[in-house]
């Protein structure tokens, strides 16, 4: 089951340091963009996974084609697409030995998350992280 309680997501948000946000923008006005940046400011690392940008650089990360070519180990994978192109990114996610997704607002894969939970992950659908670091009253996490 994915997380629901506040509790569970507050202690998985206090857990993680390393993101990797798939779908990141480099448009300001892209919802992706300022939960970055929000991310970025409360502490952790977030680093952007976008084809259609590869090699440009968005609030000074560099972004990356896909998440097997990050080379360090990711914490949660954030991701910033469609319901239906969720899988082969949970796939990666589980390749690359991450210990969590979170899918966006709007963005829920029944599939996707049991195959996520299967292989030992911690699963968020239809959230927001912003959003639930606001509502949950959390402080920035340390950074080492």
């Amino acid at each position: 089951m994915p997380l629901t309680r506040p509790e569970e997501i507050a202690e998985l948000l206090k857990s993680v340091r390393t993101i990797a946000m798939v779908g990141a923008s480099d448009r300001p006005e892209r919802a992706s963009n300022g939960v970055m940046k929000f991310l970025q400011a409360h502490g952790y690392r977030v680093i952007p996974v976008n084809p259609n940008i590869t090699g440009e650089h968005v609030h000074g990360e560099y972004v990356w084609r896909e998440l097997s070519q990050i080379g360090e180990p990711i914490d949660m994978v954030d991701i910033f697409r469609r319901s239906d192109a969720v899988g082969p990114i949970v796939d990666q996610a589980i390749a690359i030995g991450a210990k969590a997704v979170w899918m966006q607002l709007g963005v829920i894969n029944e599939g996707a998350a049991a195959k996520a939970e299967a292989a030992g992950l911690k699963v968020v659908m239809d959230h927001c992280p912003k959003i639930e670091i606001g509502r949950l009253g959390l402080a920035p996490v340390a950074t080492d």
